[in-house]
């Protein structure tokens, strides 16, 4: 990691601390931002966003991942941990922590259904995973997101509570949302990564483009996260200070839930043979959520000052630091769990004086 990556934290508290201050300093700053948006696209966080995303998928070798995508173990197991055990996990944290808050609880579920098709490009980058395996599961995810999303929240919000005799909650969601959540969040920079390599490397060689164009795109990501952050944060800063108790009461089950699902990859990743790299890939999409979608199905269907928008705003406002936390957890476990394995990160060198 980088002098600027090994510092991640700290740039990330005092981006969460600079958004918090500009929501509550600067009257009308937050109203100004979320009226700028495009089909119920928030287009400052958007622009975040992209700017975040397209150095990871600029690096991406796509030659390669029609041989990620043959792996069936690898994907049989991401698709087990992401569509069927992340869901049904976050439907039993919700009504295990919310019993008596049926509207947040209903903003928890929604989060589990969305699964990460963004901000776990920067995490794998960061953990030294493999950036082949993440872009085919990032694509899959956005796919069964297409298929799966009104499917599984139609079971999870009504099926399933009324089979255990359980409150259940009516919710219609967009499909034109989700699909626009797709090909908006990920469509845009995964074409630009690929135009990149393609005219990159057409021009002036894979030699180039590798160790003179992609290091110089690379700042690009943390910029875009920092900016970001300081975005959500300025957004919600009163909300969150407003409702400290609700937001204690929805971090907590999300806490558990990111590095339950983070653990439980990993090891079974582990135990199915797969090694660090593609493990750390396996574990940071499990853990990880689409949290653009997660608000603007919640927002969509309930209304923007809504319990269940407020819990899906809360929900990236715990899984940056959580994950972020998770990158260190996993550069740290990796020699233990993966001892001799090739594909970890070659240990970082004293610089002679």
């Amino acid at each position: 990691m980088s002098v600027a990556d090994r510092y991640l934290p700290v740039w990330i508290l005092i981006a969460m601390a600079v958004g918090l201050l500009l929501g509550r300093t600067v009257p009308g700053l937050g109203t100004a931002l979320s009226a700028l948006e495009i089909g119920g696209v928030s287009l400052p966080i958007l622009i975040g966003l992209l700017v975040m995303m397209y150095p990871p998928l600029a690096k991406v070798r796509f030659d390669k991942t029609a041989e990620v995508a043959a792996d069936r173990r690898l994907m049989v197991l991401s698709l087990t941990l992401n569509w069927l055990v992340g869901p049904a996990l976050m439907f039993a944290l919700a009504w295990i922590f919310l019993p008596d808050e049926p509207e947040l609880r209903t903003g928890l579920i929604i989060v589990g259904l969305a699964r990460c098709i963004a901000m776990v490009l920067v995490w794998t980058e960061l953990s030294c995973a493999d950036r082949e395996v993440t872009a085919v599961l990032v694509a899959v995810n956005a796919l069964f997101q297409v298929l799966m999303f009104g499917v599984l929240g139609w079971f999870y919000l009504q099926v399933l509570p009324g089979w255990l005799g359980l409150a259940t909650t009516a919710a219609e969601f967009s499909f034109t949302a989700i699909v626009t959540s797709v090909l908006v969040f990920l469509g845009v920079p995964l074409l630009a990564g690929l135009v990149s390599r393609w005219i990159g490397e057409r021009r002036r060689g894979r030699e180039w483009y590798e160790s003179r164009f992609l290091p110089a795109i690379s700042p690009l990501a943390m910029i875009g996260l920092l900016y970001t952050i300081v975005l959500l944060f300025c957004l919600q800063g009163e909300q969150i200070t407003a409702q400290p108790l609700t937001v204690a009461r929805v971090a907590l089950p999300l806490l558990i839930y990111f590095v339950g699902m983070f653990a439980l990859a990993l090891l079974a990743s582990r135990a199915a043979g797969l090694g660090y790299a593609r493990s750390t890939s396996v574990a940071f999409t499990a853990a990880g959520n689409n949290f653009e979608l997660a608000i603007a199905v919640s927002i969509g269907t309930f209304g923007a000052n809504s319990a269940p928008a407020l819990a899906g705003t809360i929900g990236p406002l715990v899984e940056i630091p959580v994950l972020v936390g998770l990158v260190y957890v996993a550069l740290w476990l990796g020699p233990r769990l993966f001892p001799g394995d090739p594909t970890l990160p070659a240990p970082r060198r004293p610089q002679a004086r």
